[in-house]
């Protein structure tokens, strides 16, 4: 039996997130630029959408540039903010034909102009697709977003909109990029490094942790079905005990 046959589909978790994390080391290791690492981290992400797509995963994240990235050397950005306007060119025709709704979450004004709208003209696209949800984390940090949500959440009980009594959890979700997406249930990291980078640190709370040696550029289908397989072999508890759950 193959790996895809392996999965069960009664129990795919509802959101899937990956940190694609060894693009520059991939090409390291081979004599080359950075840059050319992350050109084929590209074909690692069509490969995860179109598998996420087909197994019937409704909603996928991916952290495709942190806040810290703009840190990065400035030839490095440049050429990874010309990478995403040219990959979204490049990928409408798979997001339609795969009935895949794109949105996007993070400081998106940050972006420069030519990235903004061309990310913007996609999302427009495809925003009557229902088959599964892609959104891409661009120039995101959670600790940046849940400042921001703590800031407007003041201003709204400085104003009278809001009580303080009132806030929970759910008021809390509303005011994160990720309102409209459930809670993540497995969180992918790739090139054998076992932390979040200041990934949707709200939303794993209850998360399946997954980390894996292969570098970004290496990840296939089969590496997606060898990380869910290793999902659904586990006891998702969320506090209780077995027996409770039994």
């Amino acid at each position: 039996m193959n790996l895809k046959d392996q999965i069960l589909k009664e129990k795919l978790p509802a959101h899937i997130a990956v940190i694609m994390d060894g693009n520059g080391r991939w090409a390291k290791k081979k004599g080359m630029m950075r840059v050319i690492g992350h050109e084929k981290g590209t074909e690692a992400v069509r490969q995860t959408v179109e598998a996420s797509a087909e197994l019937g995963i409704k909603h996928l994240t991916l952290y495709a540039f942190s806040t810290e990235n703009w840190n990065r050397p400035k030839l490095e950005v440049q050429t990874l903010m010309k990478l995403l306007v040219k990959s979204l060119k490049k990928e409408i025709k798979t997001l339609q034909d795969n009935n895949i709704k794109l949105t996007a979450i993070g400081a998106l004004n940050d972006l420069p102009s030519k990235a903004y709208n061309e990310l913007q003209e996609v999302i427009e696209k495809t925003k009557d697709n229902a088959n599964m949800t892609l959104t891409l984390a661009l120039s995101y940090g959670s600790r940046e977003e849940l400042v921001s949500a703590v800031k407007v959440l003041s201003d709204k009980v400085k104003n009278n909109i809001i009580s303080a009594e009132n806030i929970d959890e759910s008021i809390i979700n509303k005011h994160l990029y990720t309102q409209n997406l459930p809670d993540v249930d497995l969180l992918i990291r790739t090139s054998g490094e076992q932390r979040i980078s200041n990934f949707l640190l709200w939303q794993i709370a209850y998360a399946e942790l997954y980390f894996t040696d292969i570098l970004w550029p290496d990840f296939t289908k089969e590496d997606l079905y060898t990380a869910l397989i290793n999902y659904q072999n586990r006891e998702r508890r969320f506090g209780k005990t077995s027996e409770q759950l039994s």
